[in-house]
């Protein structure tokens, strides 16, 4: 119980800094898909400005997150080691739970290096200069020499576990496809099944990426019905970020729940990931197919099948999830509720 303490306290610190960077970079991205009226990232104009402006916000945000579990746990000097740590996570393509790790990680160095007495006229320079330099180097070292190449093997292994799946039943596979775009939210597991969605979408196969769309849009969905249903359930900057999960949910930008999951963990992510497999059992039973990479509700109209059960798909596994989660998590006590 002291080690769920713990580990809460440090995500909750983080995660109030992590927020703006995901609902600003989200909004951002989401308009420039929007207002490009494709089923698609704009690559020229003013918009493809735009969703560089956004996407730039959603790639810090994982650095920020383990930065600031590193700041929380060690102080300044976990600083630089947990936000380097979190980017190279980010770069092995470990996803938002690498950059836990990794924030996790820098701070117990830190803390470690902390404890080493220096004369006191290196102190300051230890501060500024010796604990960051050898927590960022032995936090990278970790996180590059004993992290990146399972992950890498993991991908390929996976990616090639779903090529075998490819001619089992349709709802099973869906609904895989759908728990595994939940599961990691940007993570290896989430970037092999979109990887395998869009090879399914080059060979003719439209059923598979209609059902990872629809379990990437349920996290940030249901985030969103949770705060807005359970409101005591969670802080005032939670439920602000709920908010504007409406739109990210909407546009398919999965990592809108990220700041809820990173927070709790044990709570958000399963429940999230039973309801993206039921949106995306869901879409494969009522036989939708998409052949449009991206755009959320924006290519709904592009589907093969009928669009109103494919949103009747999201909104049962989104429903499903908030209803969830709402019931797992416990009241926030919070004075400016």
């Amino acid at each position: 119980m002291r080690i769920l303490k713990f580990l809460q306290k440090h995500l909750m610190t983080a995660t109030s800094y992590m927020i703006p960077f995901v609902v600003a970079g989200g909004i951002l991205f989401a308009l420039s898909v929007t207002l490009s009226g494709q089923a698609a990232v704009p690559e020229t104009g003013w918009l493809a400005k735009l969703n560089q402006i956004g996407a730039a916000g959603l790639a810090l945000f994982i650095p920020i997150l383990g930065g600031y579990i590193a700041f929380s746990m060690a102080d300044k000097p976990g600083l630089a080691p947990g936000m380097i740590g979190a980017y190279l996570a980010k770069e092995v393509n470990a996803g938002f739970i690498g950059g836990i790790i990794a924030g996790f990680i820098a701070g117990f160095v830190v803390l470690q290096l902390k404890k080493i007495k220096l004369a006191p006229t290196m102190r300051t320079l230890g501060s500024i200069f010796i604990y960051p330099l050898v927590g960022t180097l032995i936090t990278g070292g970790i996180i590059v020499f004993l992290i990146g190449e399972p992950i890498a093997s993991f991908m390929t292994w996976m990616t090639n576990w779903l090529n075998g799946m490819s001619g089992v039943s349709k709802i099973p596979l869906g609904g895989i496809l759908g728990g595994m775009i939940a599961s990691d939210m940007g993570g290896p597991i989430n970037k092999a099944a979109f990887t395998f969605g869009i090879a399914m979408i080059a060979s003719g196969n439209y059923y598979p990426h209609a059902a990872i769309m629809a379990g990437g849009m349920v996290p940030p969905l249901a985030t969103a019905l949770a705060t807005t249903f359970f409101k005591n359930k969670f802080t005032k900057d939670e439920r602000d970020a709920g908010t504007t999960n409406y739109i990210m949910g909407l546009t398919f930008i999965t990592e809108g729940a990220i700041p809820f999951a990173a927070a709790d963990p044990f709570r958000v992510i399963p429940a999230c990931v039973i309801g993206s497999a039921i949106a995306g059992g869901l879409s494969m039973v009522f036989k939708i197919g998409l052949p449009a990479p991206h755009g959320g509700i924006f290519v709904v109209p592009v589907v093969e099948g009928n669009p109103l059960l494919y949103l009747l798909s999201i909104l049962v596994g989104s429903i499903v999830a908030a209803l969830i989660i709402g019931f797992l998590k416990k009241p926030v006590n919070e004075i400016n509720k």
